[in-house]
């Protein structure tokens, strides 16, 4: 019969589901079931089996809107098309929140760095779940991902580091074929401007900080591993992980020979106000680590609690533990050495990346004007 409401109305309801076929478009019925449900669907062919695929339930659709749903799929399986797989694939599809996590256990966990890992997964479990984990992974668009950047505009540097870990999931889901090839979402959200923030110690700021450390340990404020990690990380330019996680074994001479860092192998060419440092650490037995920790046989993991507490009773609140590192870096350039040499001291592998701290080489020069300037001054002005 031709399908029009009257007819698929007085259609019998069995003990069976049964299907109703339309005289007009061919594969195109209505599916009764023992429950009374009526279901609009198309039956076709595709790679040598017999497919069928839902369109919708009578009553929701009328027989014109399902006819006209039907010619359009029909038109597609003709195309090579197969409406049902796709459907299933939908449905099989991982949301977000899934597909993060397995992207977490198989890919960042094997191809990053421990501390890359961490901040990875912080913006996995603290922005990017939250706002778009119940999505398929196939259904997040452009718009989805601007408005989580937009939402956290106020913080640009977390916002711009989300949009970078959200660009690689998506370039891994389209590897696995669970979206289109250049579909990425995230490509055309433009990352926020960042100011980089430059910030160091003065030498009042570094005798202050050399106080606050020699009255936490008289007053066993804070532990003697504490203090010298601190120390050291002023006194080598190192990042944080690599003096928290130092080992005896990679101390060579008067030189740390890291096997791995941010960029890779890495010598720290030590002075000898750290290897003091050094000289006074003491060793604990059946552990490797330099900074040890409560643990039997580990390091320090919680730096920052004790890092607030110590710039806290400097006075030195907007000071981080990264600005250890800017510190020393601006601390050579007061010297005068050159860019190349500091660039190694830091461990940098590009030049550019020495560079943020070439606007400092000016200050002596700007010293000399100010002293010979004022000498001049007076004599005129005399």
């Amino acid at each position: 019969m031709k399908l029009t409401k009257r007819n698929v109305d007085a259609i019998e309801i069995k003990e069976k589901k049964y299907v109703v076929w339309d005289d007009e478009v061919t594969g195109f019925g209505v599916r009764t079931y023992p429950s009374g449900i009526k279901s609009y669907m198309i039956q076709y062919r595709s790679g040598g089996r017999t497919r069928k695929y839902t369109i919708g339930k009578h009553g929701v659709l009328t027989p014109d809107q399902a006819r006209n749903l039907a010619k359009e799929y029909l038109v597609e399986v003709v195309k090579g098309g197969n409406p049902a797989e796709e459907k299933k694939v939908f449905v099989n599809a991982p949301t977000l929140g899934d597909f993060c996590d397995h992207f977490i256990d198989k890919y960042a966990t094997r191809d990053l760095k421990p501390s890359t890992l961490s901040e990875y997964k912080r913006a996995v479990d603290i922005f990017i779940k939250p706002n778009l984990g119940k999505i398929k992974i196939q259904d997040v668009s452009k718009a989805d991902i601007a408005r989580l950047h937009q939402k956290y505009s106020d913080k640009p540097y977390q916002a711009n580091r989300t949009r970078g870990v959200l660009s690689r999931i998506f370039n891994i889901a389209e590897e696995l074929s669970l979206r289109p090839d250049n579909s990425n979402p995230t490509t055309k959200v433009k990352p926020y401007p960042e100011n980089k923030r430059e910030r160091y110690l003065l030498p009042t700021e570094l005798k202050e900080f050399g106080l606050v450390f020699r009255c936490c340990l008289a007053g066993k404020l804070e532990t003697e591993y504490m203090i010298s990690a601190l120390k050291l990380l002023i006194l080598t330019g190192c990042r944080l992980g690599e003096i928290q996680t130092l080992k005896w074994e990679y101390i060579q001479g008067n030189a740390i020979m890291l096997p791995d860092s941010k960029t890779g192998a890495k010598k720290v060419y030590l002075g000898q106000a750290a290897l003091d440092v050094m000289a006074d650490i003491k060793r604990k037995d059946k552990n490797p680590y330099v900074i040890c920790g409560k643990l039997e046989g580990g390091y320090i993991t919680d730096f920052q609690k004790p890092w607030r507490r110590i710039r806290e009773l400097a006075g030195l609140d907007d000071v981080r533990i990264h600005d250890l590192r800017h510190s020393f870096a601006s601390g050579a350039v007061s010297m005068g050495e050159s860019l190349p040499m500091i660039g190694k001291l830091l461990g940098h592998t590009q030049a550019q990346t020495t560079e943020r701290y070439a606007h400092m080489q000016d200050a002596p020069m700007h010293e000399a004007a100010d002293r010979v300037s004022n000498t001049i001054g007076s004599i005129l002005n005399d």
